[in-house]
């Protein structure tokens, strides 16, 4: 059976994921007699994904109303059957966080038969390499993210001013999971951006790490292990490039680490000298805009935010929310 959580705002981070760990992973907290809106995460384990829920929760929390959170745990079978659930709940509507932006397309269709509003959120629906991230996938109330591509580009506006000027720089790109759009929105970008920048670069190597700090030490160790020279790792993901600092600082490398979620741990690493930069994203404000999204219908139908790069000089400007 499909594990369900139900939060309110007063649920913290922390309260999130102990929810979401009840036995049997079923617990049901929220406005007695208000609507209903389901969540369905790629994730609680994720922080980031954990922030977009409690965004969400507090957001129906103010509404009156009971945000009903799901956990995929990384699993698209597991996604797929939690949209079923929700479906099947008459639930007032879904936001869904898709672990595979094609295959949700699918989902998007059976809530549109069932007639339950559904919103997308933090990633697109569609295959992301031909449908812009403003370009809402038909049937979707509204999706709410970051423009992708557009952060790969403040990544790669970042790490054109950091590269070596004298010679061809030897950059190295730590990728999230495989079947993510972001993966390829967030380093198309970055090249764009370096193109546009006139830098004279090489992309050597490129391996996932699968959005947490493990893969990013492991993949960072990999390639500083086969190519020593590495002159600039970009992170697609906070929590990779915080892994990938220590595998730097541990094979006594001088490349420069850029990352991309403007996290906590990441913010602190600026701000220590252990990373260069990231681009700030607020993930509970994503969770936010989806539920109003679906809560008031209407309006524009891609919902986002300011997403700055940022450095040591500039790191005030980002107040990490996971």
């Amino acid at each position: 059976m499909t594990a369900l959580v139900a939060i309110v705002a007063s649920g913290s981070l922390i309260g999130v994921r102990t929810a979401a760990r009840a036995a049997n992973g079923s617990v049901a907290v929220g406005a007695a007699g208000g609507p209903r809106y389901g969540l369905s995460t790629v994730g609680l384990s994720y922080p980031f994904a954990a922030a977009i829920a409690k965004g969400f929760g507090d957001a129906a929390a103010r509404a009156g109303a009971t945000a009903v959170i799901l956990d995929a745990k990384g699993d698209v079978q597991k996604q797929a059957n939690d949209i079923d659930d929700l479906i099947a709940q008459r639930v007032a509507g879904i936001a869904v966080m898709p672990l595979d932006s094609v295959v949700a397309q699918g989902w998007v269709q059976r809530a549109g038969r069932a007639g339950v509003p559904i919103a997308a959120v933090a990633a697109l629906v569609g295959d992301p390499r031909t449908r812009r991230v403003e370009d809402v996938y038909p049937g979707l109330v509204a999706l709410a993210s970051q423009d992708e591509v557009a952060a790969g580009r403040s990544a790669g506006q970042l790490a054109a001013r950091l590269l070596p000027k004298d010679r061809p720089a030897r950059i190295a790109i730590i990728e999230g999971a495989a079947g993510f759009p972001e993966v390829e929105q967030r380093a198309r970008g970055f090249r764009q951006a370096l193109d546009a920048a006139g830098a004279h670069y090489a992309i050597v190597a490129a391996q996932p790490g699968n959005w947490t700090s493990e893969g990013g030490e492991a993949a960072c160790q990999n390639i500083l292990a086969a190519q020593p020279g590495i002159d600039l790792f970009y992170n697609e993901a906070d929590d990779m490039v915080v892994g990938c600092a220590r595998a730097v600082r541990a094979a006594g490398s001088k490349a420069r680490l850029i990352g991309v979620g403007g996290s906590k741990l990441a913010i602190a690493s600026i701000k220590a000298g252990a990373v260069d930069g990231t681009v700030c994203f607020k993930p509970e404000a994503l969770g936010a805009l989806a539920f109003q999204a679906l809560a008031s219908p209407g309006g524009d139908r891609f919902r986002t935010y300011p997403i700055p790069a940022v450095t040591r000089a500039t790191v005030q400007q980002c107040v990490g929310q996971w």
